[in-house]
Parts: C-alpha cells; sequence; structure tokens
C-alpha cells in the first residue's frame, strides 16, 4: 500500500486484533469452564467495526511517532468497546430476547453451555469494559469522559433502551419516525460512541468535530442497521454467520417499507454517509482516509 496513512491505520487493526487474542483474564476459581466461556465469543471473531472506527479517528489524529508510546492504553480502550458490543450480543441472542443459536459462525453460548452461564458473561463482559476503561493509563480527564460516553450510550439512555423498545413493541408495528428512534437508541449510538471516544483518547479537544463525529455515527449506525434487516431475509446462516429469519415479529425496515424499499433507503443513507465524509474540513483528510477506507470495505457488495 502506497499511502503511509492507510498502512499506518491497517497495521494498528492487525495489532489490535493480536492484542485481543494475546488478552486473557486468570480468574481464581474451582468453575469448570467460566475462564473459557468469558471471552470466548470475544475470540469468536467479528468484523471488530466499533474497534476499527476508534482507531481510525486516534490514528488519524495521534501522530505516529507519538502513538507507540501509549499504544496498549489505547487497545484497551478498543477492547473495553468490543466487550461491550459482546456482551449485547450475548444478550440478544438469549431465549428471552431472540433466542438465536449461531453468532459469529459458532454456536451461541447459551446454546453450547447454558442460559444462566451466557447471562453471567455478558454481564461480566459488561463491567468489565469498565475495567479496562478504568486501567487505561492515559489522564483522568480522558478516562473520565470515556466511561461517560461508553456508559450513556451503551446503557439506558443507548443501547439498553432501544433493546427495550424493540422486544416490548414486537408483533406491535411501529411508524418511521419511532422505528428510527429505536435504532438509533440500539445500534447506532454505540457506533457513534467508537468515534467520539478516538477524538477523546487523542487528547485533542475540538468541539465541532466531537458533533460532526457523534451525528455521523448516527447515520451510519442507522445504515448498517437497514442493512442487517435486508440480511436477515435475503441470508442464511452460512452466508451471514448468524441466525436469520429472525425479524418476523420484530420492528424491522424490511417489515416496515418492503425488501426493496428498504434497499433503496439503504443505498440512500449509504450516499449520504459517504457524502458527509467528503464535506470534512480539509484539516482532517487522514480522518477522511481512514473512514473511507473502511466504510468502503464494509459497504463492499452491499445494498
Amino acid at each position: 500500500m502506497n499511502n503511509p496513512n492507510l498502512s499506518f491505520y491497517y497495521n494498528e487493526c492487525e495489532r489490535f486484533e493480536s492484542f485481543l487474542n494475546h488478552h486473557h483474564l486468570h480468574l481464581e476459581s474451582f468453575h469448570p469452564y467460566l475462564e473459557k466461556a468469558f471471552f470466548e465469543m470475544v475470540l469468536n471473531g467479528g468484523k471488530r467495526f466499533r474497534p476499527k472506527l476508534f482507531l481510525a479517528v486516534l490514528c488519524a489524529l495521534v501522530g505516529q511517532k507519538d502513538y507507540p508510546n501509549q499504544q496498549t492504553e489505547y487497545f484497551k480502550i478498543a477492547l473495553s468497546i468490543e466487550c461491550l458490543h459482546t456482551y449485547s450480543l450475548i444478550h440478544d441472542d438469549l431465549p428471552c430476547m431472540d433466542n438465536a443459536s449461531l453468532r459469529r459462525n459458532h454456536p451461541t453460548l447459551h446454546a453450547k453451555y447454558d442460559e444462566t452461564t451466557a447471562v453471567l458473561i455478558g454481564d461480566a463482559l459488561n463491567t468489565y469494559s469498565f475495567e479496562l476503561l478504568s486501567n487505561a493509563l492515559l489522564e483522568s480527564h480522558i478516562i473520565v469522559e470515556l466511561v461517560k460516553i461508553l456508559s450513556a450510550n451503551g446503557g439506558i439512555k443507548g443501547m439498553i433502551l432501544g433493546q427495550a423498545l424493540d422486544c416490548y413493541f414486537e408483533n406491535t408495528p411501529l411508524n418511521l419516525e419511532q422505528l428510527t428512534f429505536l435504532h438509533e437508541h440500539k445500534t447506532a449510538k454505540l457506533i457513534s460512541a467508537s468515534l467520539m471516544m478516538g477524538l477523546v483518547a487523542s487528547g485533542i479537544k475540538d468541539e465541532e468535530l466531537f458533533k460532526w463525529l457523534q451525528a455521523f455515527g448516527l447515520k451510519m449506525g442507522l445504515c448498517f442497521q437497514v442493512l442487517d434487516d435486508i440480511i436477515d431475509v435475503t441470508q442464511d446462516e452460512e452466508e451471514s454467520g448468524k441466525t436469520t429469519h429472525l425479524d418476523s415479529a420484530k420492528n424491522s425496515f424490511v417489515n416496515l417499507l418492503g425488501l426493496e424499499e428498504a434497499s433503496g433507503y439503504a443505498q440512500a443513507l449509504k450516499t449520504e454517509v459517504l457524502n458527509d465524509l467528503n464535506l470534512l474540513k480539509p484539516a482532517y483528510s487522514l480522518l477522511q482516509e481512514n473512514l473511507n477506507a473502511l466504510l468502503n470495505t464494509l459497504f463492499k457488495g452491499k445494498t
């Protein structure tokens, strides 16, 4: 790759994956499998989309000479985001919610072990994400702000609220405004948080960029939710790596708009996201490059 900035970003994404794969929790216990089950779903793969968003912002804003000094601390933050996201998937797959048997091409935890284990591992990953943040050796005001962003967007004001609405209103059709509100909270807010946390971790204070990242993340998250709804009805388990055809009773964009209109809506959102990215100030050209490269990879072959 001829672009040194993109090479730096891609290399850091690969190094983060290595960091994640070598991250082991030693649990003083006589439980026969809890330690293994704790990190199992994280290690089972996934796109690492949220950590890559975080790193896209961070690698663009922190100089390549300064970055290595804090690399491990930055990776702890990226891992905290991935742990929180993975906990949400484990709970989303539970019998009381989607009752899914496959995730990331592996059996879900409740299917492999039992429902109690899956609930507890989800709880453990949720709290562990904040343990990771608290142990990052960055300035205390940065850690506090990171905790505020992740807890607000991943908690009752964000992802939990969206999940509660999703479950409560099964078999009760919502309108487009309500559906958008639901999925902005359930999906888009954690995506938005990943971007904002990249800026905060860099130590740069730019309120205008912070607000742009927040809005950009919400729109991007909504786009990916529409695409996910389309995948649920158009792909089988082998293609998607997870249990599909679960949304018949859900408030999905396909159920509300129909497949053809939902596909058009996803395409329109994708175009808006890429156009918004092109409006970034020249001072943030490295950020534009990183995000554009990541989105092009993820959009490839979709819609």
